[in-house]
């Protein structure tokens, strides 16, 4: 055989090969492919069996809900489908991104929410879709079908829960195997209405075909749809309900997550719309605001509290985060809000009477406090002590000391034995000055340096660098105990460690914070992405260099990996004297050694259970 008639035999050979893998390679494609489109392959390559049941929850408020449940749960039972009937109420919604079938039978109660004993889920539901951290794969292994129980007599709230289930479900990547089924008490066609929608459920759980050539996943849409009012393959919630409160979204939990394109509730200010939404907390009158924060959630859970309880020994479940003011000087980009809230130089809005606001505040909070009650973790005894606050974080939005009675509103807190921790931005030098002792008073220090400070913070004021470092200086006369807290955001203000120190000999803080910075999602005013967030390692290298450079002056005391944070301390201890006049010489605690920096722990209470969050995000690739 000649040479060339071997390498010809090779190539053939080669090429034949090439083309049997590529062939196998493709039709392996598309069965995967087909899969992920198609629920019910899904349903059959994985069946419902005694070691991974599928779970059929009800939310009843007069027990139309669960009798439904019952009924679907029988059914079930004699197609030999195992499925757990549960109350939501005593579900770990944590636990949902483990399941694979999931089926609700939802009823609306009062302005198109869920009765009373569903909120939490209901809660923890809107806040995990609405967080960018979680990802949209969350739910990707589970499928879904959700009933609602409602009434056509209260209008655009119709089934408005079951509806909100389903968008939230699809929004977590879990796909929805049947359309929502909306039931009305009071059309008198509930029973039909239920047994239909149950049995396209059999059908699809039995390997049936999917109805009208729809595919429920996330979505995804084949065929025709008589309904013309589609949005992802679902009926829209058109935004006839703009009044309707939302579901309490956590500022943390968020973690600056802009605000959602269906809200449409705003502050009045003076009459006047102000843009400003409620974006997980109350607003209180004209200018003030209140919210629940995630850690005092988690701390009344027992899984944990905050950096201030690891710092400072207070107890996030006993904690309230407000303001006073909504409004702020600065548009920095890093703002959790996305520049949302008002802005201005100056005090221009009507102003509400400060034990007013106190009292709201509270009210509105202990509200938010009650909504926990029966939620797993939550034991009376916390319940109880959260219901009575102990301290405030005068840090929830906007510039607090803008308020023209801010030292009566202090005064306020202070009477009823409430701590205070307030934040100011540094815009303020005179309003400094004229302010009565807090707590714990918090300047921002986002920046060193005149244009990095111009280019983080976004000033309203042309003499923004004067006014911040004369709010240093002010800092350095106030006889309470004062704190530099500094936003670490890479590639803008990580490399001006001498610049920094520089700041600290003029404004002589307690305490320096420093904090990497929280991603807030990209927007039109910020073009901040994941790579200008420093790692809890880089934090912890930037605070060493800081305290290498005060040659003794501070120290790094403690951190909270959780919260990507250090705390650096002058070499005094600090013990507040309550009942009289106080400076910051009266404060004196013996650190715990868990929260003690370098410790094994990293700042998180051994007394706590921890509980770490599964995340699932789409790749990019």
């Amino acid at each position: 055989m000649s040479l060339s008639s071997a390498y010809a035999r090779l190539t053939l050979l080669a090429l034949l090969s090439a083309s049997t893998f590529y062939c196998f390679y493709k039709s392996r494609r598309l069965k995967l492919l087909k899969i992920s489109l198609n629920p019910k392959d899904n349903l059959n390559a994985n069946p419902i069996s005694s070691s991974n049941k599928g779970k059929l929850f009800f939310i009843s408020q007069t027990g139309t809900s669960k009798t439904l449940a019952q009924r679907l749960h029988n059914l079930f039972k004699l197609n030999d489908l195992l499925f757990d009937l549960i109350d939501i109420k005593d579900y770990e919604p944590e636990d949902l991104s483990k399941e694979t079938v999931v089926i609700i039978i939802a009823s609306t109660w009062e302005d198109g929410k869920p009765p009373s004993n569903a909120s939490f889920f209901a809660n923890w539901l809107a806040d995990s879709a609405d967080d960018f951290r979680v990802g949209s794969l969350l739910l990707s292994k589970c499928k879904f079908a959700v009933f609602g129980v409602g009434s056509t007599a209260y209008g655009g709230t119709f089934n408005a829960v079951a509806k909100d289930f389903s968008r939230r479900l699809r929004e977590l990547g879990a796909n929805e195997i049947v359309e929502v089924g909306k039931g009305d008490v009071d059309g008198g066609e509930l029973d039909g209405i239920f047994d239909q929608w149950s049995g396209k459920v059999l059908r699809i759980l039995k390997g049936g075909s999917m109805q009208n050539g729809l595919v429920f996943s996330n979505g995804c849409t084949g065929g025709e749809s008589d309904n013309e009012n589609i949005e992802d393959g679902f009926e829209s919630e058109d935004d006839e309900n703009g009044d309707v409160e939302s579901g309490i979204v956590d500022l943390e939990d968020i973690a600056g997550k802009g605000p959602s394109r269906r809200s449409n509730t705003v502050a009045e200010v003076n009459g006047k719309a102000n843009g400003q939404k409620e974006m997980g907390y109350k607003i209180i009158g004209s200018h003030s605001g209140v919210k629940i924060c995630r850690w005092t959630k988690s701390q009344l859970r027992g899984r944990g509290g905050c950096y201030k309880h690891s710092f400072y020994g207070i107890e996030s479940h006993r904690c309230m985060e407000a303001t006073p003011s909504l409004a702020c000087a600065n548009k920095c980009v890093f703002c959790w809000r996305h520049h949302t809230n008002p802005v201005g130089k100056n005090w221009q809005w009507k102003m509400d009477d400060p034990l007013e606001i106190v009292n709201s505040a509270i009210d509105q909070h202990t509200k938010m406090i009650k909504q926990m009650k029966g939620v797993p973790g939550v034991t009376q005894e916390r319940l109880t002590e959260g219901l009575s606050p102990r301290h405030c974080a005068l840090s929830l939005v906007g510039e607090p000391i803008m308020y023209p009675e801010i030292n009566k509103l202090v005064d306020e807190l202070h009477r009823r034995q409430i701590s205070t921790f307030l934040v100011t931005n540094a815009q303020f030098p005179e309003k400094i000055k004229m302010l009565k002792p807090v707590t714990q008073l918090y300047v921002s220090v986002d920046a060193a340096t005149k244009d990095s400070l111009k280019a983080i913070d976004r000033p309203l004021f042309g003499d923004f660098w004067e006014r911040f470092i004369d709010s240093l200086k002010s800092l350095k006369e106030k006889q309470q105990r004062t704190v530099y807290r500094l936003t670490l955001v890479k590639g803008w203000n990580t490399e001006d460690v001498d610049a920094y120190f520089n700041l600290f000999k003029i404004g002589q803080p307690d305490f320096i914070e420093i904090k990497g910075v929280t991603y807030c999602g990209s927007s039109a005013t910020s073009k901040l992405t994941m790579e200008n967030v420093p790692w809890h390692s880089d934090v912890k290298a930037f605070s060493e260099a800081l305290a290498l450079k005060s040659k003794g002056e501070y120290e790094v005391a403690c951190e909270h990996a959780h919260s990507c944070c250090v705390l650096l301390a002058k070499t005094e201890k600090f013990k507040v004297a309550s009942g009289k006049p106080f400076n910051s010489m009266d404060y004196m605690a013996a650190t715990p050694s868990w929260a003690v920096y370098g410790a094994q722990e990293g700042g998180f209470d051994p007394d706590q259970s921890r509980y770490r969050k599964e995340r699932h995000h789409r790749s990019s690739h």
